[in-house]
């Protein structure tokens, strides 16, 4: 198995991948299938694209921004807010783990 490199010809080739599609997000996989325990990918979103309200009821969720800025907002049940976050490499803000249930 060869070692994966992240570098900016992988980010832009994905990007582009995600203004060319009509979600404005893009997945690129590293795990090689849906029945692995982890999955691992880069996402990449372009402005204005929204992820519905979602959880995940048995893992935890990790996000690590490399370029760009995300705003996220994480829910209570009832749908009241925990926390607005803008992250943002440049700024020093980088990730966010999220808890499972969350």
């Amino acid at each position: 198995m060869k070692t994966m490199i992240i570098d900016s010809q992988l980010l832009d080739e994905v990007a582009a991948q995600a203004k060319a599609s009509p979600r404005v997000r893009m997945n690129y996989n590293f795990h090689q299938s849906l029945d692995e325990k982890c999955h691992q990918f880069l996402n990449a979103v372009e402005l204005g694209m929204k992820v519905p309200i979602h959880k995940h009821p048995t893992k935890d969720e990790t996000f690590v921004i490399l370029r760009g800025k995300v705003w996220m907002t994480t829910h209570w049940d009832d749908g009241s807010v925990i926390e607005d976050v803008v992250l943002c490499a440049e700024e020093g803000r980088y990730g966010v783990n999220i808890p499972k249930g969350v």
